[in-house]
């Protein structure tokens, strides 16, 4: 990279199914021999009452539900991390943002509601463990799960990510973030109010009528192409050179406007009406 005055920002993502392929939570029961319908049940339950922040149903479940908390300790927590389904070369985006960029600099943070056991476990020697930020646990002699520290879910995220850009003395409208579903929705709000830029990765409709760009593929590199056009400013052509030259071929790029429509036919009570012949009384 050049000498000259760099550009710099910050990259905050979220991890359940944003650089993974499942949910910590799912992983979690599988290794418990917990039916996963059954934990997507008491998930589902508690978001429809919304009885915690969306995203932090795992921390509920772990902290109160006597299933979860009686045999979870935190080598469970570290073994999940062992066998989540990573996606594809995210420690090479990790790379690219901070130094493959000329003229640019991203400071790379997870911020995620999964235990940051998980996250650590999943992500050693890939991103460091200074820059996740998951939920905190406090635990007993015993090592159960006897409190919890800090929770990374709804609101918690924007406080870490302001916490973050204090700290990095970054201008709001140099921030980024991506997500992927209704848990991210909070922070995304916040950056978009503050210029910043949200990129979502699923067609989830809540996240991805919030965020700037979407953007879809199995691969963690492609958040890159919505960085490199709309914040560093680069052509098509110039974006696929770039990803050429570290091995990547874009065979398709499609960019849709996708439009959700909900329809309720309406009947015309009117026009159902049948008219009836009185007859005259001569």
């Amino acid at each position: 990279m050049s000498d000259k005055v760099l550009k710099h920002y910050l990259f905050a993502s979220d991890f359940d199914q944003t650089l993974t392929f499942n949910d910590s939570g799912y992983v979690l029961s599988e290794i418990l021999g917990i039916p996963t319908e059954e934990f997507q049940r008491k998930a589902a339950g508690m978001a429809r009452i919304n009885l915690v922040q969306q995203g932090a149903e795992l921390a509920y479940l772990l902290l109160h539900d006597p299933e979860f908390r009686t045999r979870v300790r935190k080598e469970h927590l570290y073994e999940v991390g062992k066998r989540i389904r990573l996606k594809e070369n995210i420690g090479l985006l990790y790379e690219i943002l901070d130094r493959g960029i000329e003229g640019y600099h991203f400071d790379f943070a997870i911020l995620s509601a999964a235990p940051v056991e998980v996250i650590q476990s999943a992500l050693e020697g890939v991103v460091p463990s200074e820059n996740i930020y998951g939920t905190e646990f406090k635990y007993n002699s015993a090592g159960e799960i006897q409190t919890i520290v800090r929770a990374t879910a709804g609101y918690g995220k924007v406080a870490v990510l302001d916490q973050l850009q204090t700290t990095l003395q970054l201008g709001p409208d140099h921030v980024v973030y991506a997500g992927d579903g209704s848990s991210d929705i909070h922070v995304m709000l916040h950056v978009n109010a503050r210029d910043g830029f949200t990129i979502a990765v699923s067609e989830t409709k809540q996240v991805a009528h919030v965020a700037k760009r979407t953007v879809l593929g199995n691969n963690a590199i492609v958040v890159l192409a919505p960085i490199l056009e709309n914040i560093v400013g680069w052509s098509r052509p110039r974006i696929r050179e770039f990803l050429e030259s570290y091995g990547f071929l874009i065979q398709e790029w499609d960019s849709v406007r996708t439009d959700w429509l909900t329809l309720r036919q309406v009947t015309d009570e009117k026009a159902a009406v049948i008219p009836v012949e009185t007859p005259t009384l001569s």
